[in-house]
């Protein structure tokens, strides 16, 4: 299995539980692992009843595994800083109180949000020395697909302002000093110099999740999920990330077959249209079902972690990256 394990779906699926509990069980089998949240709805400090932050923090109780929760809007307002920071320190005076402002209402887009998350969560990926696996639980499905097919996008818009900016500078070189002095401009722009980190960034991130990220959708035995999942699929297929395979999650536990009483019905009867549903999922969808997890009686938290862990057919074992 490659070292960046990826679990995704719609909102509420269950996510965090199988993120959680899959990271449990690579650290069970000796594997230093990393569980990451980029979900703003964080649940992990509470899967495991413990408070995590922004940097990595053991998880008490479980050796080899770590944590951390990224916090969406701290990353924004970190994001939108060293922006304006780097504007600043390259436009006139004049200028800096406009770029306040523009920053201050980009500071409230979707597309800010997403650029902050994706930054910060490729970083997670970049200085990941110290783990042999990486473990996110993800945002649900939607902000997930537009995150993830930001590389490319990005790496080729880049490079055209790169081109942009090289004809820029070329014509003013000849403007100002003529075709027969050297040239001292391009060299060392500061300008340049940023869009080529950002080139390599989005190049990194592209490599990573193309050759060694592994991507798993978690869904419920409800036609809306298993909808949006069949999406997702043609989705991440569309951008050359193929999902390994589907978790259900929340199956109703059947009733004993002594039991007949009003109760017992209703269970019986939603059991057979998740089963069919199930059926559907395999007819229809390539990736294959990797766990069935029914429902607890209480929420999955401490013990109970271990007992999905143990129903998850995911492998724990860890490649060596193709890419990173």
């Amino acid at each position: 299995m490659e070292p960046f394990v990826f679990f995704g779906g719609k909102g509420g699926v269950g996510k965090t539980t199988v993120s959680c509990a899959y990271a449990q069980k690579c650290a069970s089998a000796g594997v230093e692992t990393l569980v990451v949240s980029t979900d703003p709805a964080h649940s992990v400090s509470d899967v495991f009843d413990q408070e995590f932050g922004d940097e990595p923090e053991p998880v008490a109780g479980v050796d080899g595994l770590h944590a951390l929760e990224i916090d969406p809007e701290r990353e924004v307002t970190r994001h939108l800083g060293e922006i304006r920071n780097r504007l600043s320190d390259q436009v006139s005076a004049t200028m800096v109180n406009e770029i306040n402002k523009q920053l201050e209402m980009a500071h409230q887009t979707p597309g800010a949000y997403e650029s902050a998350l994706f930054d910060r969560f490729v970083d997670v990926m970049r200085d990941a020395d110290d783990y042999d696996r990486v473990v996110f639980d993800t945002a649900p499905t939607g902000s997930t697909l537009r995150l993830l097919a930001l590389p490319e996008f990005l790496e080729s818009w880049v490079e055209r302002l790169m081109h942009k900016r090289r004809e820029s500078i070329d014509l003013f070189e000849k403007a100002a000093i003529g075709n027969r002095e050297p040239r001292r401009v391009m060299d060392g722009d500061p300008v340049l110099a940023h869009l080529q980190e950002r080139k390599e960034f989005f190049e990194f991130a592209g490599g990573a999740l193309r050759n060694d990220a592994a991507f798993f959708l978690v869904l419920n035995p409800d036609q809306l999920s298993v909808n949006e999942t069949g999406r997702a699929i043609e989705d991440m297929d569309a951008e050359e990330l193929g999902v390994r395979g589907l978790v259900a999650n929340k199956l109703t536990p059947e009733p004993d077959p002594e039991e007949d009483g009003r109760g017992a019905r209703y269970l019986r009867e939603r059991v057979e249209t998740e089963r069919e549903r199930l059926a559907s999922v395999r007819e229809r969808f390539d990736p294959p079902l990797v766990a069935e997890i029914e429902s607890r009686t209480r929420e999955v938290r401490g013990d109970l972690i271990g007992d999905v862990a143990a129903e998850l057919d995911v492998d724990v074992s860890v490649e060596e990256p193709a890419f990173v």
